[in-house]
């Protein structure tokens, strides 16, 4: 008989980087999963395609289901499915793990608890708040600032008379609502009024935003500054060391939200190098990487290698699908011996040193102009050049090295399509002015991009927000569509995009 098993799974405080391994580990593997509110969605993508995904969060007093309503759910899926409850932070710590576990030991159900970074350790480091330090304190107190509804009338189950002074550095969690509250008592209970206090709102994240004060002036500032839940509070000395150690809100790009709309394979890398700089990362990917709708002239092009004097690769993708096909030819590196190597740009050259072939020819700027000046400087007449690259592409290259007299096979070893995309939450952030930059690497993720949100969607958010082109080709097809370009690198790479978003948005 097939036997289920419930894993209770911490999802960490927000940052998906913050997840354990051994969380991935089961969430991979997990049949069901069932999720809460402060559980990041993208760590959703680590499960199985066909996993169901059921979410019940709790936000605001607006409870998908109760307590009792989880408990039940997770014994009817345990008893025959691979679940993960993916929690907030740690399951244990604050999260009513112990609740969930207790209801599967009693229909004796297989758990295992994987515990999360807790919200009471990352949240405060991210706002640079260290919980213990020699010069301030030794002692730390976790306490919820959201107690039980059901508990009797005015009694607190916080003993505020020994905790107000008993430890150095008190965390609340859930505390925003009761904020009066805890500052009254912990006063009253012999707390000086002038203690530091800091309030971290979806800590850890790109949205992440910090309030400090003391026990006196913290609920005017709260409410000044309108921060709602939900936020984590630390009490204590060492809210001090936040003016020198506040590193993550300090990043250049933080809190600046990026559209990006290369293709979803190639996205990583520009994603990854945005986020380590603060930036919060929307993906919108315009175009998608397919097969060519034939494979012969590339598999007759490279049953005839030999016939070539040049290959010449102009993006990383047609490096990609040309070793993909001479392997499926039965060939390998051996093959092109002799044949010269040309290479846009330095990731194009990368993906070429990665199957051990090193490119003779890398031009200082990174585009066919590029190419052709290097050319222009050689006698190409009568020699033979193989260009795998993008069913659709500029023909600048290819024309101009005819026009000097060489043979040119120009092969499609992959074309670019419109993914199918649901542009509605993209049109709702650009009506709202959300999107500080629109990031295009290519005249494809331009053109796509309009066909799939039109230029009404833009009418109130052009003028405030910042279009970054990885190129003037690609600034050339934005114009066309309207768009003045505000952000564009001197070297047209992914690196000099990054550089010139960062600069743009310093000055």
């Amino acid at each position: 008989m097939k036997r289920g098993k419930v894993y209770l799974v911490g999802a960490g405080p927000g940052d998906p980087g913050l997840f354990t391994l051994r969380g991935k580990e089961v969430l991979q593997r997990a049949e069901v999963v069932i999720f809460d509110y402060l559980a990041n969605e993208e760590l959703l993508k680590f499960a199985p395609p066909g996993a169901e995904r059921i979410y019940v969060g709790k936000k605001g007093g607006n409870h998908t289901l109760g307590q009792e309503a989880i408990n039940a759910l997770l014994v009817e899926k345990g008893r025959e499915n691979v679940v993960v409850r993916l929690k907030g932070g740690d399951p244990f710590i604050f999260g009513r793990g112990g609740e969930e576990a207790q209801a599967l030991v009693e229909n004796g159900i297989a758990f295992e608890a994987v515990p999360g970074i807790s919200a009471a350790a990352a949240v405060p480091a991210y706002a640079g708040i260290p919980l213990s330090h020699r010069d301030f304190t030794s002692t730390i107190a976790f306490i919820t600032g959201h107690e039980r509804a059901d508990k009797e009338e005015h009694k607190s189950k916080i003993a505020w008379d020994k905790i107000s002074t008993g430890a150095g550095t008190l965390v609340f969690f859930m505390g925003v609502k009761s904020l009066p509250e805890i500052c009254r008592n912990l006063i009253q209970n012999g707390r000086p009024a002038d203690t530091p206090v800091a309030l971290i709102r979806w800590g850890t994240t790109p949205m992440q935003k910090t309030v400090a004060g003391t026990l006196s002036d913290i609920v005017a500032k709260v409410k000044e500054a309108n921060l709602q839940p939900p936020a984590m509070i630390v009490v204590g000395e060492v809210v001090k060391c936040r003016e020198e150690l506040n590193w993550f809100e300090r990043r250049p790009l933080f809190g600046r939200k990026i559209l990006i709309t290369r293709a979803r394979e190639q996205a990583s890398d520009f994603k990854v190098e945005l986020e380590e700089l603060g930036a919060k990362c929307i993906e919108f990917p315009t175009i998608a990487i397919a097969p060519p709708p034939t494979w012969d002239p590339l598999d007759n092009a490279i049953r005839n290698l030999s016939q070539y004097d040049w290959a010449i690769f102009t993006s990383v993708n047609g490096v990609r699908f040309f070793i993909e096909r001479l392997l499926a030819a039965g060939r390998d590196a051996r093959d092109l011996k002799g044949l010269r190597l040309a290479a846009i740009g330095p990731k194009t050259a990368q993906a070429l040193e990665s199957v051990l072939l090193r490119p003779d020819l890398v031009p200082t700027e990174y585009r066919a102009e590029g190419l052709l000046e290097v050319f222009s400087g050689q006698n190409v007449s009568e020699r033979r050049f193989l260009m795998p690259r993008a069913l659709e592409a500029r023909e600048v290259l290819p024309e101009k090295l005819r026009q000097w007299g060489a043979f040119v096979d120009v092969v499609p070893a992959y074309q670019t399509v419109l993914p199918e995309q649901d542009a509605l939450k993209i049109r709702e952030l650009l009506a709202n002015c959300e999107i500080d930059c629109l990031t295009f690497t290519s005249s494809s993720t331009v053109s796509n991009f309009f066909s799939l949100i039109a230029n009404e969607d833009l009418r109130y958010c052009k003028e405030k927000m910042a279009v970054a082109c990885i190129g003037p080709v690609t600034a050339q097809t934005a114009e066309k569509f309207g768009l003045h370009t505000s952000i564009m690198p001197s070297e047209y790479t992914i690196r000099g995009l990054v550089d010139s978003i960062v600069s743009y948005f310093k000055n």
